[in-house]
């Protein structure tokens, strides 16, 4: 038997040091996909809303089962370009 699992939008924003250059911003846009890749979900157009007073952010908008949640934070936290990050579910 084949379960469907509802796919929940998330939206995930990540905060990567102030002076992170270009391509560590891409090498880290590629980490995001590959995780959320691997959690069999579906990401959004990235946002780059630039440079504020505690570092640069990064939004994603995504769309992902409920189960692979944890997984998602969990990868996120080992991430060592990834200052600070916030994952919520969207309502």
């Amino acid at each position: 038997m084949i379960y469907f699992q509802a796919m929940e939008k998330y939206e995930l924003t990540l905060v990567l040091d102030s002076k992170a250059t270009a391509a560590k911003k891409k090498k880290v846009t590629e980490a995001v996909e590959k995780i959320v890749a691997l959690a069999k979900g579906k990401l959004g157009k990235v946002e780059d809303w630039g440079v504020k007073e505690t570092g640069l952010y990064l939004f994603f908008p995504l769309e992902t089962p409920k189960s692979s949640v944890k997984m998602i934070s969990t990868k996120m936290s080992q991430e060592s370009e990834v200052l600070k990050y916030l994952l919520i579910r969207k309502y």
